[in-house]
């Protein structure tokens, strides 16, 4: 039987060039207004997953 991808992993993680895994940052979608633009602003942009057992571990539940 084949693998599904695990939608909830799917829409929160996409998988780099490199094959690094990339996440969203928390804390961007609601009481904006005492946070400073600086802070918003760095909230904007991905980072990447520093574990590698996180990694691997999201990566298994992309595979389709």
């Amino acid at each position: 039987m084949k693998m599904k991808t695990h939608k909830g992993a799917a829409k929160r993680f996409k998988v780099t060039g490199s094959g690094k895994v990339a996440r969203f940052k928390a804390n961007k979608s609601h009481i904006l207004t005492k946070k400073s633009p600086k802070r918003k602003r760095n909230l904007r942009r991905p980072t990447l997953i520093a574990t590698t057992g996180d990694t691997k571990r999201i990566k298994r539940l992309l595979q389709a």
